[in-house]
């Protein structure tokens, strides 16, 4: 076994999975699927294997095996949710589409196919499951693995987007004019073929011509993809939704490698891995699986590339036809998001006052933070504020268990049916292997374009899906916070006594929000004086100086109650 020489901030793997099984148990995570669902799920992949194809096609379903279609994920995924085409539609087209309630009559400049993974191929309403996968409502992630909706013979096997194999789909086609507003949408099942599995930094490398697509993707991906991103960011900007690309917390691994196991000599060094939260292993930064042992994992804060950007907006986009089209046949479940209130906004105005923001009454909040720039420390402060404006976002079944069907003016929806930050009516409908609630707004979409009655399996659970989805959610915010102090305080160990460098983003009530650079920590600290004020010089002031850097003691490290730190004096 080679020795690996740790970096100075890296938790070792031990203590970690030590402290995150006992997250797991105290939130009784499930574990293994039990006999019976997992049965299923196998027989339902097995029956795939033999004649799945020829079944779907024979159910209607359309054969779409010609499109190009590509995925697009953090290196190393198996979980395929969604792959894209891109097209540019040069003449006028005749479309057989669902309306979506734009303008009549505006010319389509661009086609947007967006296949997603149709779960309910292998699902057996009211089976056991089905019953398990309501239990468990969303994947869980955690630094050292992920604890799935489905079994892996369906997220990783058969109802995986996975390259260079047939698999089935709920396929969008999206029109769009040249502004980027949407003209028609439809959505069918059919059966799809992968031609390409993408990494974000290849199509990113692509887009900014310092790289280049296997021959199997489309050449014109990266350029149209950054082309429609950007007219749909324009969009929301006219709308008033918002998009915050702010540095966000990552798990790293320091890991060893196969070749490095047989061969390192004994006090080499090992090589660095990066491991997206939640990946069950971790992976090269070129998503290989090159990588055999974990010897550590540490902190550090990422920036979203522009190519996720972009295809997040075109996630959303699909989110939002979704919910037109459950509007307009009058069932489904809509993601909400209520606005923020008008004491919200008067705190945030403050703040941005103190942080030296200028804000004119005028302006709006949208375009206020779009010129932001996270990298000056008083801009990342009101950012982080901003995020508070985003709370309280939940689910709205409608059109059945009675409850009234949204207006058809979106401007006359009530609180609970809006997304303020998408400032649209919204549908969770991309992420079917990961979230539970996609399957069933998937099935409401096809039905309500085919003309067919919406299952009476899906009027039956829409009622309880709200109730399903926020406690088992819960369950999941509550894992990730917990991981996240758990990692802080497992890096810092050992470190006690010693001064770091970080900037308060937030105060309120003599509590504040505390961002080191290195780690890549963030945490609460809070004003006035302790009980080593005397020895350390601490400040004594009852305000925290939000939005200025400061140096700060660690106290003391606990990865489940948390990290403590203390703020110097000489904080200019």
């Amino acid at each position: 076994m080679s020795r690996t020489r740790l970096s100075t901030y890296t938790a070792p793997p031990v203590e970690v999975t030590r402290a995150l099984d006992a997250l797991r148990a105290q939130y009784e995570v499930p574990t293994a699927f039990p006999p019976e669902a997992l049965t299923e799920a196998e027989s339902a992949a097995n029956a795939w294997a033999q004649d799945g194809p020829a079944r779907l096609r024979a159910d209607g379903a359309r054969d779409a095996r010609d499109l190009q279609l590509v995925t697009i994920d953090p290196p190393g995924s198996m979980d395929l949710d969604q792959a894209v085409l891109l097209e540019r539609l040069l003449v006028q087209t005749d479309h057989a589409s669902v309306p979506t309630g734009d303008a009549p009559g505006p010319v389509a400049a661009y086609r947007v196919h967006y296949a997603i993974a149709s779960l309910a191929t292998f699902v057996t309403p009211g089976g056991a499951l089905d019953a398990e996968l309501r239990r468990r409502g969303e994947t869980i992630y955690a630094p050292d693995a992920a604890t799935p909706l489905h079994p892996e013979v369906l997220s990783h096997g058969a109802a995986s987007l996975l390259e260079d194999v047939d698999r089935p789909a709920c396929l969008w086609t999206i029109d769009l004019d040249d502004r980027g507003e949407i003209v028609s949408a439809r959505v069918e099942r059919a059966l799809v073929r992968s031609r390409a599995r993408l990494s974000y930094s290849q199509v990113q490398a692509a887009i900014d011509g310092e790289g280049s697509l296997p021959p199997s993707a489309p050449a014109d991906l990266p350029g149209l993809l950054a082309e429609i991103g950007r007219l749909r960011l324009e969009r929301e900007a006219a709308r008033g939704g918002i998009s915050m690309t702010t540095p966000e917390q990552v798990i790293e691994v320091t890991a060893v490698t196969e070749a490095e196991e047989a061969a390192e000599p004994a006090g080499a060094d090992s090589a660095g891995g990066a491991v997206e939260p939640g990946a069950a292993e971790p992976v090269d930064s070129d998503g290989s699986a090159a990588v055999s042992a974990c010897a550590g994992y540490r902190l550090a804060y990422r920036v979203p590339v522009p190519a996720e950007q972009y295809n997040a907006q075109i996630s959303l986009l699909t989110g939002m036809c979704a919910a037109r089209i459950m509007v307009e046949c009058g069932v489904g479940i809509l993601r909400t998001l209520p606005p923020a209130r008008p004491e919200d906004y008067a705190r945030l105005r403050r703040v941005a006052a103190a942080l030296g923001i200028d804000w004119p009454a005028a302006r709006p909040y949208p375009e206020l933070v779009r010129g932001l720039d996270h990298a000056v420390p008083a801009h990342a402060a009101f950012m982080d504020q901003a995020m508070s404006l985003f709370r309280g976002s939940g689910y709205l079944a409608f059109g059945t268990g009675g409850v009234g069907v949204p207006a058809d003016d979106e401007a006359s929806d009530t609180e609970e049916a809006v997304h303020s930050a998408i400032a649209a009516r919204y549908a969770h409908v991309t992420a079917p292997l990961r979230r539970l609630v996609d399957r069933y707004g998937e099935e409401v979409c096809i039905a309500a374009c085919a003309g067919v009655p919406v299952p009476e399996w899906v009027l039956q659970a829409l009622p309880d899906l709200p109730g399903v989805m926020e406690q088992t959610g819960r369950r999941a915010r509550a894992i990730g916070r917990g991981a996240l102090t758990a990692l802080e305080a497992l890096v810092l160990r050992g470190h006690e006594g010693e001064v770091f460098d970080g900037v308060i983003t937030s105060e309120r009530d003599g509590r504040g929000e505390l961002v080191l650079a290195e780690p890549a920590v963030v945490t609460e600290i809070r004003a006035g004086r302790t009980t080593d004020d005397d020895e350390a010089g601490a400040s004594g002031g009852d305000r925290l100086p939000v939005g200025e850097r400061v140096r700060v003691r660690l106290l003391s490290t606990d990865p489940t109650a948390g990290i403590r730190f203390q703020l110097l004096q000489d904080h200019s």
